[in-house]
């Protein structure tokens, strides 16, 4: 077997060796990151004299990293310890446009600090945060100055593009003003505003998030509202629709409930209440990639937040606890969600 994740002289791994040593990649991303490397390289070539200056590493141990760097494509010696960033690192910079930075921050580095405790979190059932707080272990995220920054930079603000299997794979033309509740950088809501262009919309989420959205919505101010509320306390009242992305599977049961409940006092007789989230199947029988993804979701949600991805069952069962009807669950073509359709039970 040819192995993609080979440390020392590890040549030949068995394939549950190679899982184990997949974290190789993500450490050396993320060290490459926090230091701000691609930055420092920019768009020409830098030597390992100068990146170790405005790094503020040591030269030695920097080159070594770049060498890493290279030998997987992020940057590429030009010639000795000069470097530059290839096409798949451009998105390393923090002021590229299509900027990753925030995402490698936020998986490599503050949530794998959370995966680091699984073993924990599977033992007693508590999420990572609450294991830490036990032993004395500050987290990574309540180091970070700017742990929510880089968590509102990662939620909602991609592309409205790539929302778009989502928006054509249910009929909003029915109804006049939907609202995306925790859309973070808005970009689902962005999505349904383009594709119903008769559609008013409402975004619902944080302060910090509904700050950072409002560059992107300055050009559809008159047809959608930015609200900062707290979904726990309250939902706002107005929208024929409400929808949650890959947002409910972030609380545990009882959490979840209390937010539907909040939904469902302000959802019109004739409304409906859109779930997007993974849904999970009864049985696990066979490897799948596509379901790897949704599985590792679960064990992140247990890991950091406490939440866990449902299947269709544990859905159905949690809107009825909260006087909802599930009325369908309809895949998405081309995504890994599904969208759960309630409304108000008759």
């Amino acid at each position: 077997m040819k192995s993609s994740a080979a440390i020392g002289n590890v040549i030949k791994n068995k394939s549950l060796t190679e899982m184990a040593m997949g974290y190789a990649r993500s450490r050396v991303l993320c060290a490459a990151a926090r230091l701000e490397i691609a930055d420092a390289i920019g768009e020409g070539e830098r030597s390992v004299d100068d990146l170790a200056k405005a790094c503020g590493a040591q030269k030695d141990s920097l080159y070594r990293l770049l060498r890493a760097l290279a030998s997987f494509g992020i940057v590429v010696e030009r010639s000795p310890e000069i470097f530059a960033l290839t096409r798949l690192g451009q998105p390393l910079r923090k002021d590229a446009p299509d900027s990753e930075w925030s995402a490698v921050v936020f998986w490599a580095d503050l949530l794998a600090d959370s995966w680091s405790h699984l073993t924990e979190c599977i033992r007693s059932g508590e999420n990572a945060m609450r294991i830490m707080e036990r032993e004395g272990i500050a987290s990574r995220w309540s180091k970070d100055p700017n742990a929510m920054s880089i968590f509102t930079a990662v939620m909602g603000h991609a592309p409205a593009e790539d929302y778009m299997p989502i928006a054509r794979a249910w009929d909003f033309s029915r109804y006049k003003t939907v609202a995306d509740l925790g859309g973070g950088g808005g970009a689902l809501i962005a999505a349904v505003l383009e594709a119903y262009p008769q559609v008013s919309g409402m975004l619902v989420d944080r302060p910090t998030a509904i700050e950072s959205a409002k560059a992107r919505f300055e050009p559809l101010k008159e047809r959608c509202r930015l609200l900062a509320v707290d979904l726990c306390q309250s939902v706002p009242e107005g929208a024929d629709v409400y929808m949650m992305k890959h947002f409910l599977h972030g609380y545990t049961d009882e959490a979840a409930l209390g937010i539907l409940s909040n939904c469902k006092a302000v959802l019109p007789k004739n409304g409906r209440l859109l779930i997007i989230e993974f849904v999970l199947p009864d049985v696990v029988d066979h490897a799948d990639a596509q379901l790897e993804q949704r599985l590792m979701s679960d064990l992140n949600m247990l890991a950091v937040t406490g939440g866990k991805e449902r299947n269709a069952a544990q859905w159905k069962s949690l809107l009825s606890e909260a006087g909802l009807e599930c009325l369908e669950i309809i895949p998405v073509g081309g995504d890994l969600v599904s969208i759960v359709e309630a409304a108000h039970r008759n």
